[in-house]
């Protein structure tokens, strides 16, 4: 069984067990959270696609940690100017352990 589900702008397909990177949520490490938004649900061979989204379908996930990424240098530069900029940035994230996946 598993889901495609639409979370913080992105799709990502979801089965019971899987460990997600997500951008963040706003939810504490501990908390869970109730993704409604699914566009595919499947179950053996059967699958049931959503216009857009599955009615009933609902896919819990519990929240494991909150953080940054690694990370990433941007510089910006013109040639014969002398214009040189730095800029360090990391992109926060929130990491979900899928718990549940139902059809109501």
């Amino acid at each position: 069984m598993y889901a495609i589900i639409e979370a913080c702008g992105r799709q990502y397909r979801v089965q019971e067990g899987d460990v997600v990177f997500m951008e963040k949520l706003g939810a504490n490490d501990g908390d869970t959270v109730t993704f409604d938004k699914v566009v595919l649900f499947s179950q053996g061979e059967s699958a049931e696609i959503g216009q857009p989204y599955v009615p009933g379908a609902v896919v819990e996930a519990t929240v494991l940690k909150n953080g940054k990424g690694k990370k990433i240098r941007v510089f910006k530069y013109k040639a014969k100017k002398n214009y040189r900029r730095r800029q360090g940035h990391r992109q926060p994230y929130t990491k979900v352990q899928i718990t549940k996946i139902e059809m109501k």
